[in-house]
């Protein structure tokens, strides 16, 4: 018989012995972690607790801190408490018993670098307050400012001091600094230099004659109405010298251009026409050449004439403190004939005689610097400029800065026209390769470093530009009502082109001294150049009249002009184009309205009718009445009201008008006390041509 072994199933102990020692064997195993959690926790403790705050100075760094620590650098600015304990939430925790707590000192603010502006956010970044504490300062001097308001550096200077911190002006070099050079010369690197001279005088006393004389050319040809429309430079030879002539235009409109030409030249020549004296020209050419500085010889041209009166001329220029040197004074009176060519080696002589008492010198090897004497654009050449080298020598080839334009100068023409490769102090050329069109008076600088030159250029534009959104009134929907107001005047627009840039400064100044109370005249664009389809659009966009001073419309422009009706004026004498701005003027202002008594009539019979009023009868005894004309009721030789008529009837009927020797039926506007036997005069305004 065979035996079955059938092994037996292993089955758990749920016994309570068996639990409680599991159970037990866990709890030692969690209290055996946590001691070594609090083992670990407390060695973090006590590395914290052996910190000495001495050992910073340990550090292999300390050279480079070491300034920041020492005793003698004065108070303190702030603590940085280095023994802060941290819970488990890494939030502080304060132990009220430990007062003595390691902390370190740091260094003092003593003085600060600004700019010569910077707003109150960043001063206060600057002295590392809030700015709420900058402004509460600000507020105690009396000066109301947010955080984006810009402080000067005054200010600025007031505030820290308040702080007990010196402010000191930041240093700013530009790229002018760095580009031009303005360093004083020595005296062994000056030459003598021709000197530049300019004739100044009143109109038509014979300046562009004296230079024709002088050169021999006939520069007054082609000139409209004999009056020199620009500036014209020339170098003349005398005696194996040199002299450089500007000739400025000498109507009252060219001052500023006048001006300019003093500003750059060492002496003028006063043209004063014996048979006609001092004019309002000649006395304005006296003060632009003494506020310029230069002295002055006076020419007294035109002596040939029977009428002449040299005398007269000296003792009228005496009261402008040209005294002639035969009477004790400093001046030098030269009587000339231009047209005779009388007396012209002797007024030249006079020129360099005081040139030599001036002592005329420049540097021919510094780097070029000058004036603009005129700009205009050619068509086929681009911009030109006329300029007039002061110091250093300018060659074919450099690049040179002036204004917001910058060029490499393709070519140079003397003013015989011929090309030149250099021009040396005192010479005025012609040059070619400018990018834009400078104005007429800025100055140029020769630049060696381009890329700098091109970012001077781009700031200056940027700088134009934001000054010129400034000058313009924005409005708005909020200030709209109070510009109406307030601004009660009528505005005339217009655009000047003109051939040259001085003639269009020159034309833009005389035009807006037309304004009066009533009409202002605004030139909102003036530039050399001919009248383009973009000057036309921006007529249109500004109701404006485009002023073309000896230059024509291009293009399509004309065309443009006459489809979108902008009136294009063209002018080549500046006396009509003023003329024609005040007659414009003229039909902006407001109209004069003049009183006219067309009739008389006698009041009757009065009837008083419900709701309408009370109604005249009369009879017309001279001249008409007519309806909506106005009235005056007079009793007994005695205006006792005036107002106007709004009814007028014969019979049932209305008329428009009743003549002498009929009756009718009148009823003035708000007026019912009429009486018989009062006299009615009826008037009307007429407008009075200006």
């Amino acid at each position: 018989m065979s035996t079955e072994i059938v092994e037996k199933e292993s089955q758990r102990d749920y016994t309570s012995k068996s639990i409680d020692k599991a159970k037990q064997n866990k709890f030692e195993e969690a209290k055996a972690n946590s001691t070594n959690k609090k083992n670990t926790k407390t060695r973090k403790q006590d590395r914290f607790s052996e910190f000495d705050g001495e050992k910073l100075k340990d550090l292999k760094q300390v050279d480079k801190l070491s300034h920041m620590f020492n005793e003698q650098d004065g108070g303190m600015l702030d603590y940085y408490d280095l023994t802060t304990e941290r819970g488990k939430r890494n939030k502080k925790k304060i132990n009220k018993n430990d007062k003595e707590r390691n902390k370190q000192k740091i260094f003092q603010l003593t003085e600060i670098t600004i700019p010569e502006s910077i707003t109150v956010k960043d001063l206060a970044a600057e002295l590392k307050k809030t700015s709420g504490e900058v402004i509460t300062k600000l507020m105690s001097l009396g000066i109301m400012a947010t955080i984006n308001n810009e402080l000067d550096f005054d200010t600025a200077y007031l505030i820290s001091s308040e702080f007990g911190i010196t402010a000191i002006k930041k240093t700013v070099v530009n790229e002018e600094d760095l580009l031009f050079d303005e360093s004083e010369d020595r005296a062994e690197e000056l030459d003598p230099r021709p000197p530049v001279v300019v004739v100044m005088g009143h109109v038509d006393h014979g300046k562009t004659s004296l230079l024709d004389a002088i050169r021999s050319t006939n520069v007054i040809e082609g000139e409209a109405g004999g009056i020199t429309q620009h500036i014209g430079a020339y170098k003349v030879t005398i005696s194996g010298r040199e002299i450089t002539f500007l000739d400025t235009p000498g109507h009252e409109a060219f001052t500023s251009m006048r001006a300019r030409g003093a500003q750059i030249t060492d002496i003028a020549i006063l043209v004063v026409a014996a048979d006609d004296g001092v004019m309002p020209q000649t006395v304005e050419a006296i003060n632009h050449a003494k506020a310029a500085d230069i002295p002055i010889i006076v020419a007294v041209n035109k002596i040939d004439l029977p009428n002449a009166n040299i005398d007269k001329i000296k003792q009228d220029l005496m009261q402008y403190e040209l005294v002639p040197e035969e009477w004790g004074g400093d001046t030098i009176f030269v009587p000339i004939s231009a047209k005779k060519r009388l007396n012209i080696s002797n007024l030249l002589e006079m020129v360099l005689l005081v040139a030599d008492m001036k002592e005329l010198k420049a540097n021919p090897n510094k780097q070029a610097k000058g004036a603009v004497i005129e700009a205009r654009l050619d068509k086929a050449r681009g911009p030109i400029a006329s300029i007039l080298v002061q110091r250093g020598t300018l060659d074919v080839g450099d690049t040179i800065v002036v204004g917001t334009s910058i060029g490499r100068i393709r070519a140079m023409k003397n003013d015989k026209g011929q090309n030149v490769k250099e021009a040396g102090p005192s010479t005025p050329v012609e040059v070619m390769g400018l990018t834009d069109l400078p104005e007429a008076g800025d100055t140029f600088y020769e630049v060696k470093n381009e890329k700098m030159a091109k970012h001077l250029i781009e700031k200056r534009k940027l700088q134009e530009r934001e000054k010129a959104l400034n000058s313009t009134n924005i409005v708005t929907l909020n200030n709209l009502f109070e510009k109406m107001a307030s601004e009660d005047l009528k505005q005339l627009n217009l655009i000047v082109k003109a051939d040259v840039q001085g003639t269009a400064e020159a034309i833009k100044q005389s035009m807006e001294k037309l304004s009066n109370d009533e009409v202002k005249v605004k030139v909102i664009h003036s530039v050399a150049g001919a009248v383009n389809e973009s000057d036309v659009q921006l007529a249109k966009a500004a109701k404006a009249i485009i002023i073309a001073f000896n230059v024509r419309p291009v293009g399509s422009a004309k065309e443009v002009a006459e489809k979108e009706g902008v009136e294009i004026k063209q002018y080549s004498i500046i006396y009509k184009a003023l003329e024609d701005v005040e007659s414009a003027m003229k039909g902006l202002l407001d109209p004069i309205y003049e009183e006219k008594v067309i009739g008389n009539a006698l009041v009757r019979q009065t009837f008083k009718v419900s709701g309408v009023g009370t109604i005249a009868g009369c009879f017309v005894t001279d001249g008409k009445i007519e309806r909506n004309a106005g009235v005056r009721v007079i009793r007994e030789a005695v205006v006792i009201h005036e107002g106007k008529l709004v009814s007028l009837k014969r019979f049932k009927d209305d008329v428009k008008e009743v003549t002498k020797g009929y009756e009718c039926g009148c009823q003035i506007e708000n007026y019912n006390d009429l009486k018989e036997d009062d006299v009615i005069e009826f008037f009307v305004m007429e407008e009075v041509k200006r």
